[in-house]
């Protein structure tokens, strides 16, 4: 008689054929080379990830988990699509007209695109050497990995700050403010291009104090390198409109019944910044 134990069974995997071994590490080799990234979507927008029409291509993964994200759907890697370089070069010159016309370009955002950094590098690289404008969506958590040769083909950095104290920025995104603050001082003493970003969250971010740190932070860049690295300010009002896609992941939404900053609210907020002489706009 034979007693089952109640242990679980496993199959061994069957080992990898001499080819596709050599097909699995020369995929890695390219995912490491930046010949291949992980592209979730494709935007063309004017005005709004950068200066006039701009294709915005989103990549996938992202190390932060922003209690606003409005696209959670991106945070996995494994949730978009691997497409070799070539494949977003060709779709780049199909608008390189429309990017002449308008002063456009090329915005690459996520997710986290410095998850992908080489992938990055070689997308800016090819816009450089035809004279497109090429911006970077980035929180600038992982600034590190972004090499001098990929910011020296960054026209401008969309730098995302979360928030300006350390405890509110950890409790918004789970992770560390520092490598943030960093990466903002490297950008602008090499002389890089930035508009600061600022996401307004009644009862999260909104505090005065978050604020005057927030304010502070991008006032303190103008007087690095050259000066004046932070060519505006963008304070963008918290909406609902990515909610549902966190119902759709399964995803907890401890923002549901937070309602959008009132006029009065932005406007304090605003005038926190232009206290510091700092350009602001309002999107």
């Amino acid at each position: 008689m034979t007693t089952s134990l109640g242990m679980p069974s496993f199959t061994r995997p069957s080992p990898l054929s001499a080819e596709e071994a050599a097909e699995r590490t020369e995929r890695l080799a390219a995912i490491r080379e930046g010949r291949i990234g992980t592209v979730h979507s494709w935007e063309l927008v004017t005005a709004v990830d950068g200066p006039g029409t701009r294709l915005t291509v989103f990549l996938s993964g992202c190390a932060l988990r922003c209690l606003y994200c409005q696209n959670p759907d991106t945070w996995n890697i494994r949730h978009g699509t691997e497409r070799a370089v070539e494949y977003v070069l060709k779709r780049i010159k199909r608008y390189k007209k429309v990017f002449r016309a308008t002063g456009g370009g090329v915005t690459v955002s996520g997710g986290e695109p410095l998850l992908q950094p080489r992938f990055v590098q070689r997308i800016f690289a090819y816009c450089a050497e035809r004279g497109i404008h090429t911006a970077l969506d980035t929180s600038g958590f992982l600034g590190a990995r972004a090499s001098d040769d990929l910011l020296d083909h960054t026209s401008l950095v969309l730098l995302d700050v979360k928030s300006g104290l350390p405890d509110v920025y950890r409790e918004t995104t789970g992770r560390e403010l520092r490598p943030t603050l960093d990466f903002g001082r490297r950008l602008a003493s090499r002389g890089n291009r930035m508009w600061v970003r600022f996401v307004l969250v009644p009862g999260l971010t909104d505090g005065v104090e978050n604020v005057e740190a927030v304010a502070d932070y991008a006032a303190s860049l103008q007087t690095l390198g050259a000066g004046g690295a932070v060519e505006r300010v963008e304070i963008l009002p918290f909406h609902q409109l990515g909610r549902d896609k966190w119902a759709e992941l399964g995803e907890e939404y401890t923002l549901a019944d937070t309602q959008p900053p009132t006029e009065q609210l932005v406007e304090r907020v605003r005038a926190q910044f232009l206290a510091r002489g700092l350009p602001v706009l309002r999107a």
